[in-house]
This record gives C-alpha cells, sequence and structure tokens, in this order.
C-alpha cells in the first residue's frame, strides 16, 4: 500500500494526543454522577461500557439520586413533585484525527474533468467531531432520561442523538419478607432508534467500537439492527414495554414508526428507506452474576417494512427487512484488572418487492449476516486495549451493490464485485488520565471490502487502502 505521508501524519497525530494529555483536567463529572454522588466506575468500567450496577441504573429509569430534591405535597400527602436541586445536564466533546492508507479521490471530481485523478487532502482533523448537550437524570419519582442533542462537525448540522425516556413501577411476587419472593421491574421506554434502551454493549448503539472516524470508508451497508449504512438509527421513533424478573431475566416488546425529522414535509419521495407502518421490535436476555463475574446470553430482532424512496411515491408496495441477533457478554471487573468480551451475530432476510419494480433491485430475496466479536481489557480504568474483528456477508446484486464511476469519491463506497461483504479488525490503545476523559488510539484494517480484497472499487482501489488511523479526545463533563 502507498506509504507516502504515513510518517508525518502519525507524528502530527501523535503530538496531538500529547498536547490533550497535558490539557488541564476537567473536575467536573457528568450529570449522572452529580446526581448520585457516585464516581464514573459504579456505573462504567471505561465509558460507555456499563457495569452490572450500570444496567440496574439504566433499567430502573436513571432515577437513584443522593442529592437534595425540590418537592411537591399535596393537603392530602400525595406527591406531585420531584425535581434535583441541580439540573441533570452534561456536556461531551470529541475531537478527532484519521488517516486512510490512501486518500480518497477529490469530492468535487465527476467523470471528465480536471479533478477526476485529484486525490483529497488526508489527514482530517475534526475539531469537534461532535459536541453534545445532554439532558440525563432524574425527572420525577420513577420517570428519567437520557436525552441528547448533537452537533456532528462534519455534517455541519444539529440534531436529536441517542435519546431514551423511561418510567418504571416495582413489583414483589410472594409475601413481603419472604426469602422465595421475586421481585419484577416494569417500564416504559420511549426512544428514537432500536437498541438505544438496550443495557448490553453488543448491541448497535451502545457496542464496540464505542467511536469511529466520521470520514474514513465505510461498507457499502449493514443489517437494519447495526450501525452502519443502512441501519434505522435516529430515522425512527418508538415505545416499547420491558419487564426485568429477579435481576436476571430481561423481555422487551417494542414498535416503532417513521420519525419525522426537519423540514416541512420530511417524509417525502425525497427521503430513503422510510419506515412503512409498525415495526416490532422484541429482546430477550439472561444474566447471571457471580463474585466479580457477569454473563448474559440473548436474542433480539426487529420485522420492519419501508420503502425504498429516493424518488419513487411512499406507497404501494413495500420492502421487508427481518433481522434474527444472538449475543452473548462476558465481565470480569477486579479492583485492578477489567476484562469484557463481546460477541453478536445478526442475521437479516429481506424481501425487496418494491425496490425491484422501481429497479434498485435485481433479487427479490436477498440476504445480510453479520458477526462480530471483541475483546476488552484495562488496567486500573486508567490504560488498556481492545480488539474486535467484523464480519459482514451477505447476496450478490447488480442494481442493489453498484461500483461507482472511475475515479470519483463514489467509486471508494462502490463495488465492482456487487457484493457487500466485508471483513477486518480493529485495534484500539485508550488512556484515562480521568474517568471522563479518553484519549484513544484505534487502528481500522479491512481484509475485504464492499465484496473484495483488490480492485474492490474497479478502478485499481484495494480494502487495505481504506484502512484508517483514527485518534480520538473524549470528554464529558
Amino acid at each position: 500500500m502507498p506509504n507516502t505521508g504515513i510518517r508525518p501524519a502519525v507524528f502530527g497525530a501523535l503530538g496531538f494526543c500529547l498536547l490533550l494529555a497535558f490539557a488541564a483536567p476537567s473536575w467536573a463529572v457528568p450529570s449522572f454522577a452529580r446526581q448520585t454522588g457516585m464516581a464514573c466506575a459504579a456505573c462504567h468500567t471505561v465509558f460507555p461500557e456499563l457495569t452490572p450496577f450500570g444496567r440496574e441504573f439504566k433499567l430502573n429509569g436513571y432515577v437513584l439520586d443522593n442529592i437534595k430534591q425540590i418537592k411537591g405535597i399535596t393537603t392530602e400527602n400525595r406527591e406531585t413533585l420531584a425535581l434535583n436541586s441541580i439540573p441533570p445536564i452534561s456536556l461531551m466533546l470529541q475531537i478527532s484525527y484519521t488517516h486512510t492508507s490512501k486518500a480518497v479521490p477529490d469530492g468535487g471530481a465527476a467523470p471528465g474533468n480536471a479533478l477526476a485523478s485529484a486525490l483529497a487532502k488526508d489527514g482530517d482533523v475534526n475539531f469537534p467531531q461532535q459536541a453534545s448537550f445532554f439532558y440525563a437524570g432524574k425527572i420525577a419519582d420513577d420517570f428519567g432520561a437520557f436525552v441528547q442533542l448533537t452537533y456532528d462537525g462534519v455534517g455541519d448540522s444539529f440534531g436529536f442523538d441517542n435519546t431514551d425516556i423511561r418510567y418504571v413501577k416495582h413489583f414483589t411476587l410472594g409475601a413481603e419478607g419472604d426469602p422465595k419472593a421475586h421481585s419484577l421491574l416494569v417500564g416504559v421506554t420511549v426512544n428514537n432508534s432500536p437498541t438505544v434502551q438496550d443495557v448490553w454493549n453488543t448491541t448497535a448503539a451502545w457496542g464496540f467500537p464505542y467511536s469511529l472516524s466520521s470520514t474514513a470508508p465505510t461498507p457499502i451497508t449493514s443489517a437494519k439492527l447495526d450501525s452502519g449504512a443502512g441501519g434505522i438509527g435516529q430515522n425512527a421513533g418508538g415505545v416499547g414495554v420491558y419487564a426485568w424478573f429477579d435481576d436476571s431475566l430481561y423481555a422487551e416488546v417494542s414498535l416503532y414508526a417513521a420519525a419525522i425529522r426537519g423540514g416541512a414535509h420530511p417524509l417525502d419521495s425525497t427521503q430513503a428507506e422510510v419506515i412503512h407502518g409498525v415495526s416490532p421490535y422484541w429482546r430477550l436476555t439472561y444474566e447471571r452474576r457471580w463474585d466479580r463475574n457477569s454473563w448474559s446470553i440473548g436474542t433480539y430482532g426487529i420485522v420492519a417494512k419501508q420503502h425504498p424512496g429516493n424518488g419513487t411515491a411512499l406507497a404501494g408496495p413495500t420492502d421487508k427487512f427481518t433481522d434474527v441477533a444472538v449475543d452473548s457478554q462476558y465481565q470480569f471487573i477486579g479492583e485492578d484488572h477489567i476484562f469484557t468480551v463481546l460477541a453478536t451475530y445478526i442475521n437479516e432476510r429481506q424481501r425487496l418487492d418494491a425496490s425491484v419494480i422501481d429497479s434498485f433491485a435485481e433479487n427479490v430475496s436477498n440476504h445480510i449476516d453479520t458477526f462480530k466479536l471483541a475483546g476488552e481489557y484495562s488496567y486500573q480504568r486508567m490504560i488498556g486495549g481492545s480488539l474486535g474483528l467484523f464480519d459482514i456477508t451477505g447476496s450478490t446484486d447488480t442494481l442493489l451493490y453498484q461500483p461507482g464511476a472511475a475515479g470519483t469519491l463514489a467509486a471508494v463506497g462502490g463495488s465492482a464485485a456487487n457484493n457487500p461483504g466485508s471483513r477486518g479488525w480493529i485495534a484500539e490503545i485508550n488512556y484515562l488520565p480521568w474517568l471522563n476523559t479518553k484519549l484513544q488510539l484505534q487502528y481500522t484494517a479491512f481484509t475485504k471490502f464492499n465484496g473484495l480484497a483488490s480492485n474492490y472499487s474497479g478502478d485499481g482501489r484495494n480494502a487495505s487502502d481504506n484502512n484508517t488511523l483514527y485518534l480520538l479526545g473524549w470528554v464529558n463533563f
């Protein structure tokens, strides 16, 4: 692979990390920690990964508090208000640097113009990559929220990011004080993306890798319940009911519909992949905890009907996507050493009736399979590393997956093999000088990209040309 400019880029990136490492400490902690009076380590191994206590905090509606409350009580002694005296507000800032093994073509290039053979500047500093404002904590007794408003530094836009609002109630099954009695927590969640409400770090919204470059090339597509291109993401709104039995068995059913996001008529034919009707989502997980260990195994999935959009009417036949996933997570949390293993497999079956009619797809039936495996280690929650493997396979379709015009930016995201198959690994080194500050060095290597290892784009670009060095400064306060 070309190595021109790599050494200066690496030294520049290391210098960037050193500057961040010597920045003044942020003594404030995020709103959940202020509300509970506990350090970040109570809920997180290395943020945003949750500990068993962190999972309980989220399942219980973000309402555990240890600060003075502002209360309202009626003459009948009914409580009408229970507000934190400190607003549960936090901020997040991400600053990043990205360098790919080979620069991508100039974004202004079109076939035949003077820029067609030019390369864009390689080595992108995003300041910020993201900046987020959170309302995260208790709203009232049994009622809490995690609401994230994000500025995207690459897209230069504001919008609602991961959002989850919960109401919970506790029940005891059996006689009070009976050692054989069972605990049951029942909750309602309103959120804007399947898996945002999930408490295990095997699903897309909070899964490994916890941050990626916003400017590096990514595979052409992914399953609806994955986090890549084609995912439902924040293009949905849903409400669900869940139960947590004896702190070990979790069950949830949620319903999602297309969400309106800005503009006078955003759900029209100019949009792509718009949900039709209601999409049911389910989650079933068993978790066992012992000593300093926890292990979970579960399944989740969704059945979604969508209109292709992209200039076609949001009416008539639809495409149907059925995702079924299995996942497992193991954690060991010691005084000094923390280990985590995460595994997820998603099978997606596609029935593309609308896309075939509209000439977006060749095959009526396609599939995508995604497998992810990651291992993480942290020493004293200060320094650690991760290694993750990913493998995406799928049907070949000459219309759904096409190559872009040679020499253009579109070719980088295209597929000369008409196939979405992508494979590789991600390695990370993390340093946390403070529990709310993470400095991350990440390298992503592709052994296959959009169907091929060599010349996947049809104009000479190889999968390894998209290998990415990514440095990140991530601060929460």
